[in-house]
Order: C-alpha cells, then structure tokens, then sequence
C-alpha cells in the first residue's frame, strides 16, 4: 500500500516488480539531490567550475574513447546520419566547457522566489522555485549530450539517471567518470548515475515513486514506447520536421544564406531544415531555380513535396512528413502565405519553423500563427538551441505544450513549491479569518514591469 500522498514507500512490493540496484540507483540519486539543494548556491558553481577544467584536462583521453566508438560504429554499418552525431568533432570540448561555465556562473535558480501574497494579517504566502528531483533521460548517439545534460541537472540541484546510445558506450562511460570524480568532495557522485542496459530502463520507468521525469531524446517511436510504459511524466524530444519558409517578398540572397545554413550546418541535428517552402512567385520569377542551384552546389540532394514535386523533376520525398538527418531535403511550392502555414501545421512536428521575407505584415501573421515551439524570421533553424538561446545548454528541445517548450535549460528542470509563513493562524471554518490576498507592492510593479516588456533587473 503507497503512502497517502500517492507515492510507495521505500521496501514496499514494489521492490519485487523492479530490480533492486535499479532501484537503489534512483534513491542515491535522490537523496544526493536533496543534499545538493541544501548546499550554497557558490558549492554548485564550483562543482560545475571543477568539472568544466576537468572535461579540458581530460580532452585527448574523452576524444580517444570516442574515436574508439567511431571505429567500432563503422565497422558495424552504422548510417551517416547517427555517425554523424557520434563523433567529437574538433573543438566540440571546448565548445561544451564554454557552456558549463556559463551555466556555473547564471544567477541559482533555487529559492528564487516567483510570488507573494499577504494572505491575512500576519500570514504570508511565497511561491518559489526548487528542483524537480530526480530525472531519467534517455539520449541516442550523442556523447556531447551527457556533460550537457549534466551541467543543467547540477546547476537545478536534480539527481540524473542518463541512458545512452549503446555505440557511444565508451565515449559516456569516460565522460560520466570524469564527471562524477569531478564532482567530489562537496556533491555525492551518486546525483549522476549512468544506465548502461534496455533492461535498467525498464526497471527505472515502474519507479514512479522516485522518477519525477522521464526526457527520451529521440524518434517519435521512442517516445511513444516510453510514454506506453510508464506512469511517470514523459517530457518528448522526439522529430525535428524544421520548416523554412521563402515568401514572395523575400530578399533572394538572405534566403539563400539561410535555407542552405539550416540544412547544411549539422543535417543530423533536430534543428536542420527538412522542409524548404516557396512562394509560387518566386518560383516564377525564377528564384527557386536559383535557391536549387545554391543547395545543390552544397550537396543537398532534393526530393518533391506532394504537389510540385513531379514539375520540378524531383524524386518524390519519402513522405509528406519526413525527417531526413542528413543531406536530404523536401521542396515544395505554395500559393500563399496561408498555404504555407497549413503545411507546416499538418506535416510538421512543432519545432522550429522560419519565414524569409521583407514583408512585415507577413511576418508578424507568421510568427503569431505558426504554432511551433520556435518561430524564427530571417535567421537559421539552427539557432534553436540552448547553448545558442543563451541557456549554457539544454536537455533536448520539447515540442510538447506541459511545462516547458522548445530549447529546455536549467529553469524547465524545477518546479514551484508553495512556503507558508504565520505566527499560530487557524482556519476554523473560515469564520475568524479576514482575507486580505494581497500583494506586496514591489512585487506588483515587477509585474507590471515584465507584463509590460520593460526590462526587470
């Protein structure tokens, strides 16, 4: 029987439906996050400090293991595409300390309080941010994922439990090592612990009394099957079918730059263009003959959308919607701004879609209208994207619509708790009470202040 809040309680029958280390895996990784949120905001900025030297120390042992992963990879046949996120490209180390730093020194984001209300005389009420508690993400071929990934739990105080790609086996295990040494003294190397079976993924999911989010970072099959197999709140990373949008006011070499950057500048990331989209008249006036040509000239092999496909002799794309994670890319043409956003609605994916144009009505019906959890005008796909956005990194881009959307950082891994202050208050039937719900007039300028746009420091 659980407890009366709804969670089981630690040795109760679930133990017997779920291996016993995995569940042993998740309670260290609890209550080292319950350690980790009692410590000094300036403790995890140094941890994090101490794992970013000790990432660089380590460059030419983490890159080896990687190559290792590689070899190993293309010995086995492993597509373009998911070799592609394998590997450590060159400066990708320094790059990843970059954003471990910057997330070392943002403001902490625990005990920020969000609200206040005087609730009667004497009795005040805060809302405040804490951490969500212990988070089960599960991430395919990209090594460069797990000290992200790291870097935003230990900064938002959350136990992690990582599942890995099994062909980056060697590249996670040497970077969750250097992390968790890193970590020590002042935060147990328990708050990361590293799954290294399918059948430790299983047996974390039914612990839905110590799991408080699952982020599977994937296909949209991999979504669906953790979202199946679980009762703990699934936050999905799934396809990135991007959009780019030329409309008939666009200036042609702006367009050029940006459809040819979106797919070429990492065709396996989520990010990258798989949609372009042009206006019939650019089409017309002989523009999309020019943007084929520039795509072309960057190795981008085009495939037909569903109704110009076979007039600009192309191959027919696999499907209307299709992710394609390499140099593969649909063309279509529309009539319209409205046709444009009607496609993207119905064979997109809800992640980050761009208009091109110097039109700015259209832009601002786009940007309004398009119901994506990025919408961008002139400016790459590529740029949806924590370490880009200025969050230091991410954990993946939700494309959902519950608690947090597109690039999430350190502020979609907590929660709000409510504190309640008095001095001896009672309810009794609410008959010797006068309610006053009022808030504190700096709080209702700040308020007024953000709802206004203005800057609030």
């Amino acid at each position: 029987m659980g407890n009366r809040n709804g969670r089981q309680k630690q040795g109760d029958s679930k133990d017997t439906a779920c291996n016993a280390a995995s569940r042993a895996m998740a309670v260290k990784a609890k209550d080292a996050s319950r350690a980790l949120q009692a410590l000094p905001p300036e403790e995890r900025t140094a941890a994090l400090h101490r794992v970013a030297d000790a990432l660089l120390a380590e460059e030419a042992a983490i890159l080896a293991e990687n190559a290792a992963d590689v070899a190993k990879a293309e010995k086995d046949g492993t597509e373009a595409a998911l070799l592609n996120r394998l590997k450590l490209k060159p400066g990708k180390i320094q790059q990843l300390v970059t954003g471990i730093r910057s997330i070392a020194e943002m403001d902490d984001p625990i005990d920020k309080v969000v609200g206040k209300t005087m609730v009667a005389e004497g009795l005040q009420l805060d809302q405040v941010t804490c951490s969500l508690g212990v988070l089960l993400i599960i991430f395919e071929s990209r090594p460069d994922a797990l000290p992200q990934i790291a870097s935003l739990a230990i900064k938002s105080g959350n136990g992690l439990l990582l599942k890995g790609g099994k062909e980056a086996s060697r590249s996670n295990a040497k970077l969750h090592s250097i992390i968790s040494e890193a970590l020590k003294p002042t935060v147990d190397p328990g708050l990361l612990a590293l799954v290294t079976t399918r059948e430790g993924v299983d047996d974390l999911l039914k612990l839905d009394d110590v799991v408080d989010l699952v982020i599977p970072r994937g296909s949209n099959a991999l979504v669906k099957h953790i979202q199946n197999n679980t009762k703990i709140p699934v936050m999905g990373h799934a396809d990135g079918v991007c959009h780019v949008y030329i409309d008939k006011a666009a200036d042609l070499e702006k367009a050029k730059k940006i459809a040819v950057d979106s797919k070429i500048d990492y065709p396996a990331a989520c990010n990258a263009m798989e949609t372009l989209l042009v206006h019939s008249d650019i089409e017309q006036a002989g523009g999309l003959k020019e943007l084929m040509e520039e795509l072309s000239a960057a190795g981008v092999e085009m495939f037909g959308g569903p109704t110009s496909g076979e007039r600009l002799g192309l191959t027919p794309a696999p499907a209307w919607r299709h992710e394609y994670g390499n140099l593969g890319c649909t063309v279509e043409v529309v009539a319209s701004l409205e046709d444009a956003i009607n496609h993207i609605h119905t064979h997109g994916s809800s992640h980050t879609e761009c208009i091109v144009t110097e039109d700015t009505e259209a832009v601002e019906a786009f940007i309004k209208r398009v119901d994506s959890a990025c919408v961008f005008h002139n400016a790459s796909t590529r740029f949806s994207d924590g370490f880009r956005f200025g969050l230091g990194a991410e954990v993946g881009v939700s494309t959902g619509r519950i608690h947090a959307r597109g690039p999430v950082g350190v502020n979609g891994l907590l929660t709000t708790k409510w504190q309640l202050r008095g001095n001896g208050h009672t309810v009794e039937k609410d008959e010797k009470i006068k309610y006053l719900h009022k808030t504190p007039p700096i709080v209702m300028k700040r308020r007024i202040l953000e709802s206004s746009g203005k800057y609030v420091g």
